[in-house]
């Protein structure tokens, strides 16, 4: 039996699309040669892997049978490659990483840093989007590893917390609020509010939080970016809830106001997400170990 890779790379876009259409654009594929790469495979193996009802495709009992082992052959050959980037000392590779454009800009660069002189071979990709979007690029291998605020509810993804993520409430240093030190959900409602685009964890998470109270907040603008919604705040457009870990200079310097908002034990946690078999690259370990000695080194959890 001759069964080549470009076969099981087919089927199993095909298992995890339930489209040929959508499978052929996963895997970079004409759907004819989709449909080619299934009927040879159906033929070599004497059954039929698929269901065809409408533009969905399912699994036959066969097809799910012999997913469990095509799984356990690409398992097999990323481990080969593991294998062989250890061998190179990462003298090349490339690491993925997906987080939102907070963790990247006041986290990750001194990690990055360190990393990159350590291992300039290494081609360092960063997608900055949502924690939900981080997930799906992870669980769809597109991302090594996603460094996102938690919990992430996959069942197909393992995750670990790294460091408490506190939001807090911000005003500007004019504000009549600027001398208190916590705010609450009651109290915030009656400002007018400028918060994250919906979508992202947080403003899933703070809309949680006031529609527990029963209060609908007064949200004047919904921005994408935590360094605008700052600026504006700045200008007394209004106030907001931001990340703790975003505010750092400009409470130093006496430009924005924080309240805490949130018990400690209301506080939700950055960490780490990758594929529930584990970390498959050998530059993603590296760059998770060196994180969580930077972050140890300043946070505790």
């Amino acid at each position: 039996m001759l069964i080549s890779v470009e076969q099981l790379t087919a089927f199993r876009a095909v298992a995890e699309e339930e489209s040929f259409t959508r499978a052929a654009e996963k895997v970079f594929r004409t759907q004819p040669a989709i449909s080619q790469a299934i009927r040879s495979l159906e033929e070599e193996l004497g059954e039929r892997l698929f269901t065809r009802e409408g533009r969905k495709s399912s699994l036959t009992q066969a097809g799910r049978i012999f997913l469990e082992h095509v799984e356990e052959a690409f398992e097999t050959l990323e481990q080969g490659k593991l294998r062989i980037d250890a061998l190179k000392d990462l003298q090349e590779g490339e690491l993925t990483i997906s987080t939102s454009d907070t963790t990247a800009y006041y986290i990750l660069p001194d990690v990055l840093k360190e990393f990159r002189d350590q291992y300039p071979g290494v081609d360092v990709r960063i997608h900055c989007k949502p924690s939900p979007i981080s997930a799906e690029q992870v669980m769809n291998r597109e991302a090594d590893i996603g460094i996102v605020t938690l919990p992430i509810e996959n069942p197909k993804l393992s995750s670990e917390p790294l460091i408490l993520r506190e939001d807090v409430a911000i005003c500007s240093p004019s504000h009549e609020l600027v001398r208190r030190k916590r705010i609450s959900f009651q109290e915030l409602a009656e400002y007018p509010l400028l918060l994250l685009d919906r979508g992202s964890n947080t403003r899933t998470y703070i809309n949680q939080r006031f529609s527990e109270a029963g209060i609908k907040p007064k949200v004047i603008m919904e921005l994408g970016s935590i360094e605008v919604i700052k600026k504006l705040v700045q200008l007394k457009f209004g106030i907001s809830i931001v990340p703790l870990i975003a505010l750092h200079q400009e409470v130093e310097q006496g430009t924005l106001k924080a309240m805490r908002i949130f018990k400690k034990s209301e506080c939700r946690s950055l960490g780490i997400i990758y594929p529930e078999k584990g970390i498959h690259s050998l530059a993603a370990r590296i760059f998770v170990e060196m994180l969580r000695k930077h972050l140890s080194d300043k946070h505790r959890l």
